[in-house]
């Protein structure tokens, strides 16, 4: 009984803002075909048509970007208009959108309530972190935007949450993000990528423009690298399982996903965030020309499973290239099979254990953040989980 979960990419890559550390700038670039514009009518409708053909169990369908509300909310009003019509075995059906939430009025407010889409707002934790790295097209910092659609989006009674990049800028103040963002309540904190060719460790700061470091609080000086430091990664994790944990305890629980679902895998649970169940899912990410590829992180050439104009999902899913993609993300490096936390870690996302070293996979690049974080933590996530199962009981 397949599910058919699709993330797809409505407008490709345009986006109306110039965050510096964006992995999909990096990615788009490396195709032939950078963008491949604003999906049609026709893609829209065959992608829709053939996800519930191909399903059985359930539909979730995820929108991503750039920035997916440059589609229009026409666009997404008959994609709405598309599954009513198309869902024929009346299987559960779950939407979800990414947004920077930039300039965004109040009419996608209602249609998300409306409709309801769970909405992932990004804001890097404080004001000076993210206007230093977040910036609309102007040049200018975002933050008063995000956080006035962010309270438009409380006051319509939109369900979000909110993703916070933990690049090397947000990890110097893992208290300060932190305090700034538990009023939301449901917390995302995504380690930065670097750069493919960057993904060794130092490069993400050569992307970095003259000038970025001065933020606008006086109160914090933001680094101006933005490449994710492992030292601080670990740090960063540590005193934020802090916080986490001692709001859980005192009865004011705030939801961070990957402390969630560390808990959640020791209460016997299989993880249910991406990257961390040992190994790739391939999902559908389909690109707005009506490609599909097995991952965001992978929307390249090499990686191009079909298209939904010509090829069913049955087909795609079963595409050499999709086998491939599964195989290589089983690979697990000797250092692993002996470490006392691989029950937890599994490795990690294979984006992270970029670049291949003679043809194999390395170990994460955090790797050490991981260890001294579980070392630090395991305790107290075992208490936590204890505590749920004698409430269930």
């Amino acid at each position: 009984m397949p599910n058919a979960a699709l993330l797809i990419k409505p407008v490709s890559n345009a986006c109306n803002m110039r965050c510096r550390y964006c992995f999909y700038a990096d990615v788009s670039s490396r195709r032939q075909k950078a963008s491949y514009g604003v999906m049609s009518e026709g893609t829209l409708d065959a992608m829709v048509r053939k996800a519930f053909n191909y399903a059985d169990g359930s539909c979730s369908f995820a929108f991503q970007g750039g920035e997916p509300t440059l589609a229009g909310l026409e666009f997404f009003e008959k994609f709405i208009k598309l599954q009513r019509e198309y869902n024929y075995k009346n299987l559960p059906v779950s939407n979800c959108i990414q947004t920077n939430g930039y300039k965004l009025g109040d009419e996608w407010a209602v249609f998300f309530a409306e409709n309801r889409f769970l909405t992932g707002l990004s804001i890097d934790g404080v004001k000076a972190v993210h206007d230093s790295y977040r910036l609309g097209a102007d040049g200018t910092g975002t933050y008063e935007d995000a956080s006035s659609t962010a309270a438009m989006f409380a006051e319509r009674g939109v369900e979000f949450n909110i993703l916070c990049v933990i690049n090397n800028a947000v990890a110097e103040f893992p208290k300060e993000v932190y305090f700034s963002l538990k009023k939301y309540k449901f917390l995302q904190f995504i380690p930065c990528l670097d750069d493919f060719d960057d993904a060794g460790g130092s490069g993400g700061s050569q992307n970095v423009e003259a000038g970025a470091e001065a933020g606008t609080n006086d109160e914090l000086r933001v680094p101006a690298e933005y490449s994710l430091d492992t030292a601080n990664y670990a740090r960063f994790l540590k005193l934020t399982f802090d916080e986490y944990y001692r709001d859980f305890m005192s009865g004011e629980y705030v939801s961070v996903r990957n402390f969630d679902n560390y808990v959640g895998m020791l209460l016997g649970q299989p993880p249910e965030q991406c990257g961390m169940g040992g190994e790739c899912s391939c999902y559908f990410l389909v690109e707005a020309d009506g490609s599909v590829y097995p991952c965001d992180f992978y929307v390249l050439d090499e990686w191009n499973l079909g298209n939904v104009n010509s090829n069913s999902f049955s087909k795609i899913i079963r595409s050499p290239a999709a086998a491939r993609f599964i195989e290589i993300s089983r690979q697990v490096h000797a250092d692993c099979r002996s470490c006392k936390w691989a029950f937890l870690c599994r490795g990690g996302c294979r984006r992270y254990r970029e670049p291949f070293s003679g043809g194999v996979l390395p170990k994460n690049k955090h790797c050490a953040a991981y260890i001294e974080f579980f070392g630090y933590s395991y305790d107290r996530m075992k208490r936590m989980a204890e505590k749920i199962r004698a409430r269930k009981q």
